[in-house]
């Protein structure tokens, strides 16, 4: 075997020398697909060869601790590359033949294996092995025409193609399997503040996954033409509404015996002049700039301090937009009055036009109903909010957007 695979080394070398640019273009291609090809036949002579190194426990031998180590260490290859050709070697010797026979005529790929190999040890015991034979003959022969992802979807409903009988019973035990071993490990991390960010990370069980996503999707979507977020910014915002949302409904569990807010405590004088930093009580700090906008929201309890911490002011109840006079601002706007804004009023803030403390009233004359995202836009103070005669909101934009600067309207919620 050692002198076939040094000549087929020569031979791999003797066709490097020529250089690909000089291929003409249906040669190229053919000459991509013929190197796929001896990849995949090399790649299961290598996992035979690996399997039989731990099969006979040669890591042992050479003072290895485990095979995967031991490959790590001598073909220099990382950890987790040396654990995934151990795994996969094994899972190969114990999947029906077909496997392993079609990666060894390049007819499947290292990846398509993997799922095939994958979807087979995932059978339940009581179908047999002839069962088994024919579900990985039958992925095999999909491999022909799907790649991997495609193929992992047709294996979960394998079973319906070649034991009907049995699937739909194996079909409820395989997923009440899954949200066995998926709820234990559920769990949702928040990271310390750091460079003004937070990590969010976690693992979901489907269900919380299916409600995350029914929640956030109808946010998702661009606000606009000059919406120009990312798409995982627009869920950020997006989950940030349903939080401002949840605060709002008033149905969350009391805190310390108060009904859950968000608390950002700054000095008077930071506050009016724009400098120093804000404090949640997350001990987050935040700009002047930022609690200037959050003190907009019904839900945020904004706690201004004076010189020598005496408390100034802890969210006068005259400052929200509460009661008969959010339901006159709903029945105006009709939802965010930003142009072109489809946003419900569940969804949408009060927003002072003349900020609370700079003297502005808590009354329909000063006020605006906005959505989150243009919430923050108004308040980098490009964009200018008033009332135009006839009480309606109209949206000034900055001139780098339009010279004229000609007032705009959200003709979504309302014709006029």
């Amino acid at each position: 075997m050692l002198e076939t695979l040094r000549g087929i080394g020569g031979l791999v070398d003797e066709a490097a020398l020529r250089d690909a640019w000089a291929l003409p273009e249906g040669e190229l291609v053919a000459a991509l697909e013929a190197v796929h090809g001896l990849e995949q036949r090399l790649t299961a002579l290598r996992l035979a060869l690996v399997r039989e190194v731990d099969g006979r426990g040669v890591a042992t031998t050479h003072g290895a601790s485990s095979t995967a180590v031991w490959l790590r260490e001598r073909l220099r290859i990382s950890g987790s590359a040396a654990r995934r050709a151990v795994e996969l070697a094994a899972a190969l010797d114990a999947a029906p033949a077909v496997v392993g026979h079609a990666l060894a005529a390049a007819t499947i790929n290292a990846e398509q294996a993997r799922v095939i190999v994958d979807m087979v040890s995932d059978l339940p015991a009581t179908v047999g092995a002839e069962v088994v034979e024919k579900a990985a003959q039958a992925l095999v022969d999909h491999s022909v025409r799907f790649e991997p992802s495609i193929l992992r979807g047709l294996g979960r409903r394998i079973l319906h193609h070649v034991a009907p009988d049995v699937a739909e019973q194996a079909e409820a035990d395989a997923l009440r399997r899954e949200e066995e071993q998926a709820h234990p490990r559920r769990h949702v991390s928040l990271s310390s503040p750091r460079d003004g960010r937070v990590r969010l990370t976690g693992v979901l069980d489907l269900e919380t996954a299916g409600l995350l996503h029914a929640a956030l999707d109808p946010l998702c979507a661009p606000t606009g033409d000059g919406d120009d977020r990312s798409p995982g910014q627009r869920r950020h915002d997006a989950l940030a509404d349903v939080c401002r949302l949840v605060l709002r409904t008033g149905q969350l569990p009391a805190s310390g015996g108060d009904r859950p807010q968000l608390v950002v405590t700054i000095g008077y004088h930071a506050l009016v002049r724009e400098m120093g930093a804000g404090m949640l009580d997350t001990g987050a700090a935040l700009t002047p700039a930022t609690v200037r906008r959050l003190a907009c929201d019904a839900q945020i309890l904004p706690a201004v301090l004076g010189g020598n911490g005496q408390v100034l002011d802890v969210g006068r109840q005259r400052r929200l937009f509460t009661g008969p006079l959010r339901r006159a601002l709903t029945l105006r706007d009709g939802g965010c009055a930003f142009p072109g804004c489809d946003r419900p009023p569940r969804w949408c803030d009060g927003h002072h036009i003349t900020a609370w403390h700079d003297g502005g009233t808590t009354t329909l004359d000063n006020a605006v109903l906005i959505c989150g995202y243009h919430h923050r836009l108004i308040h980098t103070g490009q964009w200018q909010v008033r009332l135009a005669p006839d009480g309606r909101p109209e949206f000034i934009p900055p001139a780098w957007l339009d010279p004229t600067q000609l007032p705009r309207r959200n003709h979504y919620h309302r014709r006029n």
